[in-house]
């Protein structure tokens, strides 16, 4: 069987600076190691350009009612999981709406099925049962950017006319129907091709950077808060009037209250306070600005 020479891929690389890594003590392992991180903030600052018009792509399409997918395979899929799990409990927002698509399934989080990323065509019957239309983005993440399962997924959301974008660490060919390629040249890893390492804590920065910015440009954030939250437990009811109780600078018991008056909705909650409106009212205000509370709260001045 003939199996690709990768070893001219960036991440695939020996690094001279950790070429003695076994021979070192612990301390001293644990400072090449963060040492070669120190390099990865820069590295995504570079790139911020293509992420930021990815992003613009991106929320465009939400704004239509778009839904994004993360598709990768091994630690670049498992990763892509994670932040589209996080987006429900820290922004409210519909399970539906961010997904992560890994090579193998939900099994391969827990368990390496790395062997399933070199079937091109496998992401294409993952893909089949979300009927992507138009107004989806998909971006596909392989830190060195040959993964078939993900050049496939790109391929395949391409010919739905989806908004594409690829994620690697490495210069790479580009799969056809490409909109944007967000690279991220973190160099040869401490240990040789563990993407795991610099290619893995960048891909996470910018999974980061990419769903926060949606969500805030989607009125998801009020100034620095997650104010489109829902108090469902101890925990959340404790936060939510924090919140109310900064935006409108009453006292705690007065934030609880407006909470309690809008079924534990914040942005509700505070634009009753601030406006002086019902629930019905505020709801109306809300949905008439597309959500954004920062509107709702200005068309009342």
């Amino acid at each position: 069987m003939n199996v690709p020479d990768r070893g001219h891929i960036d991440t695939e690389q020996r690094n001279s600076r950790s070429d003695r890594l076994d021979a070192l003590s612990v301390e001293a392992c644990l400072r090449v190691i963060n040492d070669e991180d120190r390099a990865i903030a820069d590295a995504v600052n570079a790139a911020i350009p293509s992420i930021a018009a990815f992003v613009e792509g991106l929320v465009m399409r939400m704004r239509r009612g778009g839904r994004l997918f993360y598709v990768g395979a091994g630690t670049s899929g498992r990763l892509g999981v994670l932040d589209a799990s996080e987006c429900p409990p820290t922004f409210q927002t519909d399970p539906g709406l961010v997904i992560g698509v890994i090579a193998g399934g939900d099994a391969a989080l827990r368990r390496s099925s790395e062997s399933l990323e070199d079937q091109r065509s496998g992401a294409r019957a993952d893909l089949e049962e979300h009927n992507l239309t138009s107004d989806d983005t998909l971006l596909g993440i392989a830190a060195g950017g040959t993964t078939p399962y993900v050049l496939g997924a790109i391929e395949a959301a391409a010919s739905r006319d989806c908004l594409t974008g690829f994620l690697t660490c490495s210069e790479c060919p580009l799969p056809s129907g490409l909109d944007h390629h967000l690279l991220i040249r973190t160099g040869p890893e401490v240990v040789t091709g563990s993407t795991r390492m610099k290619a893995g804590t960048a891909t996470k920065m910018v999974l980061n950077m990419i769903s926060t910015t949606a969500m805030v440009q989607l009125g998801k954030v009020y100034g620095n808060l997650m104010v489109d939250l829902r108090a469902t437990n101890d925990k959340l009811r404790d936060r939510a009037a924090r919140i109310v109780a900064t935006v409108c600078d009453v006292p705690r018991a007065d934030a609880l209250t407006h909470l309690d008056a809008a079924d534990g909705s914040v942005r509700h909650a505070i634009i009753m306070c601030q406006c002086g409106l019902t629930l019905e009212e505020a709801r109306h205000r809300l949905h008439a600005h597309g959500g954004n509370l920062r509107q709702a709260l200005e068309a009342s001045k």
